[in-house]
């Protein structure tokens, strides 16, 4: 693939993950939990490791959260700090699971994605907050983690051979 390809490929996904995330920041939230989103944006992230590697991830993650804030107005805010961890600290673990542990499915490895962004995400808030009584809420978020980590990894998994052709 050449350069420039690789190129109109990042924009397409950098394209389709801001999208996803500004969809479900302005749709209204299908889950009555606070926090608990499903994670849309997410599945690029991890077709992107998959197809590209672990710093093309990384920057998709990265630059979703920065169009994403400049978009929706939430650029350097408290739930721009959130989304942020969250977002690095999952596909760190992402890419180093499917590097370390290859046996593991792509649904294991989304589902381990979505755990720890929300606890990454627990972990900047109890910073930002100064307490870690925001802890209490872990289980919640951890329980929410399975069914949005499956759900996002399942749509990863029926993605990626089709996209593994065509790229």
């Amino acid at each position: 693939m050449s350069s420039t390809q690789k190129l109109v490929y990042f924009s397409f996904f950098i394209t389709l993950a801001s999208v996803l995330g500004l969809l479900e920041a302005f749709l209204p939230n299908p889950f009555p939990l606070p926090g608990v989103k499903l994670g849309l944006a997410n599945i690029v992230t991890l077709l992107v490791i998959y197809l590209f590697g672990t710093k093309e991830g990384l920057a998709i993650a990265f630059l979703r959260v920065l169009f994403v804030s400049f978009l929706s107005g939430t650029f350097l805010s408290v739930g721009f700090f959130l989304s942020l961890s969250g977002a690095t600290v999952s596909a760190l673990v992402m890419a180093a699971l499917k590097k370390y542990i290859p046996s593991l499915s792509i649904i294991g490895i989304s589902i381990a994605g979505a755990v720890t962004h929300n606890i990454a995400q627990l972990l900047a808030a109890s910073v930002l907050i100064q307490t870690g009584y925001i802890f209490f809420y872990l289980p919640v978020l951890l329980l929410a983690s399975l069914p949005t980590g499956l759900s996002t990894g399942y749509m990863a998994r029926l993605l990626l051979p089709y996209l593994q052709n065509r790229l």
